[in-house]
């Protein structure tokens, strides 16, 4: 398994249901979580699959900010 760590602005409980459908999709129910108490907003998932520019690609088409951590 690969973990992969992003920065995002995705910072509420709003935002993390806005992307809820799109990151179950793309990396699993339980592969992905978002650290809205870091400042930096840190989205962290885990797959075999994903690489770091689909996840980027998902989140962005989501209409939420996403940079490689």
């Amino acid at each position: 398994m690969n973990t992969l760590h992003f920065k995002t602005n995705i910072n509420c409980g709003g935002c993390i249901k806005a992307v809820t459908p799109t990151l179950n999709e793309q990396a699993g129910v339980g592969n992905w979580q978002v650290d809205t108490a870091n400042p930096d907003k840190l989205l962290t998932v885990t797959s075999d699959k994903l690489t770091a520019e689909q996840v980027v690609r998902a989140i962005e088409e989501a209409g939420f900010e996403i940079q490689a951590a």
